[in-house]
């Protein structure tokens, strides 16, 4: 089965170590083969994943809170910050 992305929404977080990160959550499409009309169909299949804007996955806990996988860490949603010093 074919998959692709869908960029669902992004924002900016502060991390645990002072810098500002841009986030962005994806839903998974998946492509809907029972339709042979000569274009290419996606469906939404209700999983949402998050990632850095560099991909590093983004791991949404039950509570809201996020961590990055690879590095540990923490970030938290606040004001957005200017789009200069978001880092990726």
């Amino acid at each position: 089965m074919d998959q692709k992305l869908g960029l669902l929404e992004s924002f900016t977080a502060r991390g645990s170590d002072g810098s500002t990160y841009k986030v962005c959550g994806f839903e998974r499409l998946a492509k809907d083969e029972s339709l042979v009309d000569g274009q290419e169909h996606w469906e939404p299949t209700g999983v949402v994943e998050y990632r850095l804007a560099d991909g590093e996955s983004v791991d949404v806990r039950r509570d809201g809170s996020m961590r990055v996988v690879k590095s540990g860490i923490e970030l938290s949603v606040g004001k957005p910050a200017p789009a200069a010093s978001a880092r990726a």
